[in-house]
C-alpha cells in the first residue's frame, strides 16, 4: 500500500531504515537491484569524487567492486545521461544509442560487463536539484530473466508511482545523517566542539561552555578534521553540515 510506504519512509530515523523500506517496495515492481548515488560536490563535467558521494546499493558485491571500485561507472552511458538530464529514462535508450553508433569503445566495455553480470534491463531516474553542484540519481535493475519490453510495460502502468517513490527516497535520505569519505565516525565530543565553533564560538568560548581547557578543544578539532578527512576546521564544519551530522538527537 502507498500509505504504508509513506508512513514507513517518513518515520525512518536512519538511512538504513529508509533503504530497507524502499528496496522492498521496488522489489514489488520487479526491480531487485538498486544503485543510488548523491553528491554535493559535482560539476557540469563530472559527478566529482565518489569518496564524497553518498552511495546506497543492494547489488552483488562483485558488481559493486567493478562498477564503483574499478571506476567503470565513468564509462556508463546512463551515468552520462543522468548527469545531463532529469526525469526517468528507459534503458532502451542505451540500445538505441548502440544501434545508432553513438557509443564509445569505453561504453561498450561497460555494457559487456553488464551483459555478463545480468544487469540488462531497467530504468534510471535523475533527480531535480536546486544546486549546480548537487546531483542525485538511482538506477533500478530488473530481476534476472526480465527483458526491457517487460520493464517498459511495467513502467507504462506504474511508472508515475515508481518515480514518485524514488523522489521520496531521495528527499528523505539527503536530510538524514550519513558519513562519506571518512576515516572514522565523529565522536559525540568532536561533534559538539564543531557545533559550537560553527555557531561562532572561539576556542576559549567553547572551552568555557564545555568545561574543558582550550588544549582539549584543539585536540577534539584536530581529531574531527582527521575523521572527516579534511585539512581545516572550516572544511570540517562544511562537510559535517552537508552530512547532516550536527545537533543530532542521541537515540538509545
Amino acid at each position: 500500500m502507498t500509505d504504508n510506504y509513506l508512513h514507513q519512509m517518513t518515520d525512518a530515523n536512519t538511512i538504513q531504515d529508509a533503504w530497507e523500506v524502499h528496496t522492498a517496495k521496488m522489489d514489488e515492481y520487479g526491480f531487485d537491484r538498486l544503485l543510488y548515488a548523491y553528491t554535493r560536490y559535482g560539476n557540469t563535467r563530472s559527478v566529482g569524487d565518489l569518496q564524497d558521494a553518498l552511495i546506497l546499493t543492494n547489488h552483488d558485491p562483485a558488481y559493486v567492486e567493478i562498477f564503483l571500485g574499478n571506476g567503470m561507472y565513468a564509462k556508463s552511458p546512463m551515468v552520462d545521461w543522468a548527469t545531463e538530464n532529469t526525469g526517468a529514462c528507459s534503458w532502451q535508450w542505451v540500445r538505441d544509442q548502440v544501434m545508432a553508433g553513438k557509443v564509445t569503445p569505453d561504453n561498450m566495455e561497460l555494457l559487456a560487463i553488464n551483459q555478463r553480470m545480468d544487469v540488462l534491463a531497467g530504468y534510471t531516474i535523475s533527480f531535480h536539484e536546486v544546486s549546480l553542484r548537487a546531483k542525485g540519481a538511482i538506477a533500478l535493475t530488473a530481476k534476472r530473466g526480465m527483458d526491457q519490453p517487460e520493464v517498459d510495460a511495467i513502467w507504462a502502468e506504474h511508472g508515475s508511482d515508481i518515480e514518485l517513490f524514488n523522489k521520496i527516497l531521495h528527499l528523505k535520505v539527503v536530510q538524514l545523517p550519513h558519513t562519506t569519505g571518512q576515516r572514522r565516525q565523529l565522536t559525540a565530543r568532536q561533534r559538539e566542539v564543531l557545533e559550537w565553533v560553527a555557531d561562532g564560538k572561539t576556542i576559549q568560548d567553547t572551552a568555557t561552555i564545555m568545561g574543558l581547557n582550550p588544549a582539549t578543544i584543539e585536540k577534539h578539532l584536530r581529531l574531527a578534521r582527521e575523521a572527516l578527512d579534511v585539512d581545516t576546521t572550516a572544511q570540517a564544519i562544511l562537510k559535517a553540515a552537508s552530512q547532516n551530522q550536527f545537533f543530532l538527537i542521541e537515540r538509545s
